[in-house]
C-alpha cells in the first residue's frame, strides 16, 4: 500500500467498489476485492470491518495484515474501537494508536496494535437506514498519517460499503438459520455421546476410590490393628503418626471424589488452591482474579461444580503440558446474569492433533451439559474460555 496520503487517483472509485461488490456474495472475498479502491481513497498497513455479531460481542474481517481480530470474536467492552461502538464519539482519530488511552486501556484486545506498530488509525461508523451495522477500521504504521479530512474520506468509503455487507451478512445469517436444526440434531448426538462418555469416565473413578479404600485404606487399618493387638503394641507416639497418615490418605481420597474446598470456601478459593497444587514447586506465575463479586457461588451447585471441573481440567492441561511460566483465571460478567471464565497460559499451546483427546472432550461436555459456550484459542499460548449465560 502507498505510504504518503494523497487525494484520490482519478476515475471513480467509489464506482468501481460498487462494480466488486456487485459480483461478491461473501464479506471476507468482497473486502479483499475492493482492497485496492480503498487504498486508492486511503492508504492503510491494515483495514477491517467489525459487525455486530450478537449482543455483546464483534466479528472482525480483515485485509493487508491478518491478525487475532478476525480470529475470535471481541467483546465490545475490550474492543480498542468501544467509544464508537457506544456511542460515545461519531469517529475516532488516532495519532498514534500505540500511546492512545483510549485504544490501550487495561484489558483491551490492543495486541494486533502493537504487534504490527498500527499507530495512525481513523475509524468511522457503518449504518444502514441509520442504524449502527458495524465500523470501518482502517491504519497506517506511519504516525500521525490521517487528518480530519481521513475521516471524511472513510466515512464515503463506509456510506458506500454498508448496504452491501449488510446484506452480505444478513445472507450469511440467514445461512446458518437453514443450519439450525442440523446442528441440533449433531449436538445433540453428540452431548449423548459425550454424556455416555461421562458416564464410563465417573464409574471408572468409582472403581479408582474402591480400588484406594480397598488397597490403601483397609490394608492400613488391618495392619493397624495386627499391630495394636499383637505381643508388642505400638507406642503412643507411633500410633498417632500412623493414624495421622492414614487420616491424610483418606482426605485425599474423598478430596479427589468430592470438591470439598469448593463447598466450604467458594469458588474462587477452590480454584486458586487446585491452581497451586497443579504447579507445585514449579517456577510458574499464577493468578485467580474474580470481577464478577463471586458470580460462581451464586450457580447451582450443578453448574458451579461442573464450572469448577473445566477450570480443574483446563489448570492441569496448562500446568502438566504446556511449560507455561505464567497461568492465568479471570472470572467476569457477561451481559446482565452470566459470566466468563478464563484460563490462559503463555506455554507452547496444544499440539496438532491432541484437539480430540479425553481431557479437551470432557470439557466440551461439561459445558454442553450446563448450556456453556467453550472456546478453545490457542495463540500466544493456550487460552480456554467458558461463557455460561446465566439467569437470575
Amino acid at each position: 500500500m502507498n505510504n504518503a496520503l494523497q487525494a484520490p487517483a482519478k476515475g471513480d472509485v467509489f464506482l468501481r467498489i460498487s462494480t466488486h461488490l456487485a459480483e461478491r456474495t461473501d464479506i471476507a472475498s468482497a473486502l479483499e476485492a475492493v482492497a485496492d479502491e480503498i487504498a486508492e481513497v486511503i492508504p492503510f498497513s491494515h483495514a477491517d470491518l467489525c459487525l455486530y455479531d450478537r449482543p455483546g460481542w464483534m466479528a472482525s474481517y480483515e485485509v493487508g495484515i491478518q491478525t487475532r481480530w478476525s480470529r475470535a470474536r471481541t467483546r465490545v467492552d475490550r474492543s480498542p474501537i468501544r467509544d464508537l461502538i457506544t456511542g460515545k464519539c461519531d469517529f475516532m482519530l488516532c495519532s498514534d494508536a500505540m500511546q492512545d488511552p483510549r485504544q490501550t486501556f487495561a484489558g483491551a484486545c490492543s495486541e494486533p496494535i502493537f504487534n504490527h506498530s498500527l499507530r495512525s488509525r481513523v475509524h468511522v461508523l457503518m449504518k444502514v437506514m441509520g442504524q449502527p451495522i458495524g465500523t470501518l477500521n482502517i491504519s497506517h504504521a506511519t504516525p500521525a498519517l490521517y487528518t480530519s479530512e481521513t475521516v471524511q474520506r472513510a466515512q464515503h468509503i463506509a456510506d458506500v460499503l454498508s448496504p452491501y455487507f449488510h446484506a452480505m451478512h444478513t445472507a450469511e445469517q440467514a445461512q446458518r438459520a437453514t443450519q439450525v436444526g442440523q446442528q441440533a440434531r449433531e449436538r445433540e448426538e453428540g452431548l449423548r455421546r459425550g454424556a455416555l462418555e461421562l458416564t464410563q469416565t465417573l464409574e471408572q473413578e468409582r472403581q479408582r476410590i474402591g480400588m484406594d479404600l480397598h488397597d490403601q485404606t483397609l490394608a492400613d487399618l488391618t495392619r493397624l490393628l495386627r499391630e495394636v493387638t499383637g505381643d508388642t503394641p505400638l507406642p503412643r507416639n507411633a500410633l498417632s503418626q500412623r493414624i495421622t497418615d492414614m487420616i491424610s490418605d483418606l482426605r485425599q481420597i474423598i478430596d479427589t471424589a468430592v470438591p470439598t474446598l469448593l463447598e466450604l470456601f467458594g469458588f474462587t478459593h477452590a480454584v486458586r488452591v487446585h491452581l497451586e497444587r497443579a504447579v507445585g514447586v514449579n517456577p510458574v506465575e499464577i493468578d485467580v482474579t474474580d470481577n464478577t463479586g463471586g458470580a460462581p457461588d451464586r450457580l447451582d451447585q450443578t453448574t458451579r461444580t461442573a464450572l469448577f471441573r473445566i477450570a480443574q481440567e483446563a489448570i492441569n492441561n496448562a500446568a502438566r503440558h504446556s511449560g507455561a511460566s505464567r497461568i492465568k483465571v479471570t472470572i467476569e460478567p457477561l451481559a446482565q446474569y452470566g459470566l466468563v471464565m478464563t484460563v490462559s497460559d503463555d506455554g507452547r499451546g496444544i499440539p496438532a492433533g491432541v484437539h480430540r483427546s479425553s481431557g479437551l472432550a470432557h470439557m466440551r461436555t461439561r459445558s454442553r451439559l450446563i448450556s456453556a459456550e467453550l472456546d478453545i484459542l490457542n495463540e500466544y499460548g493456550c487460552t480456554v474460555r467458558v461463557m455460561l449465560a446465566s439467569r437470575p
